[in-house]
């Protein structure tokens, strides 16, 4: 007979950090095609319901799941695991700030935008014109000037 554990065993079943930097990435890749989450359900005969709770990191996605959102998004499984690291995620890479800019429809016209950009020296451009935006002590505070 054995002695119960000391120390408690992750429920396998219950969503983590690594689930939300999942769907923050199925999120994303949703929106660079253009796709509503009623499209991408629709596709992978789901309710869109379950789509939002993939993508908040509510629900986990298993693997044969993944491999058919894989092919809808016509991205690799690795794509949806980028930024991960073995105890979760990186901090540099964390599912929260990604998920919360992705809910902000600012971001997602700008994504949209970006992604309709198809010559690669525009896009560094952007980029370095976001990021100089960005570091504005003054945008940053919320104030004109």
């Amino acid at each position: 007979m054995s002695e119960p554990r000391s120390e408690p065993v992750p429920n396998q079943r219950s969503a983590n950090s690594v689930d939300g930097h999942v769907g923050s990435r199925v999120r994303l890749r949703r929106l660079e095609l253009g796709l509503s989450q009623e499209k991408l359900a629709e596709q992978l005969g789901i309710t869109f319901q379950q789509v939002q709770k993939y993508e908040r990191g509510t629900n986990r996605i298993g693997a044969s799941r993944l491999h058919q959102i894989a092919i809808v998004l016509q991205a690799p499984i690795t794509y949806f695991f980028e930024g991960a690291t073995d105890a979760g995620i990186s901090r540099v890479n964390d599912a929260t700030p990604l998920s919360q800019a992705l809910s902000d429809p600012a971001t997602v016209r700008l994504v949209r935008a970006f992604a309709t950009i198809s010559d690669p020296q525009l896009k560094q451009k952007a980029v370095g014109i976001i990021e100089a935006i960005a570091e504005t002590p003054a945008l940053k505070n919320g104030t004109d000037g």
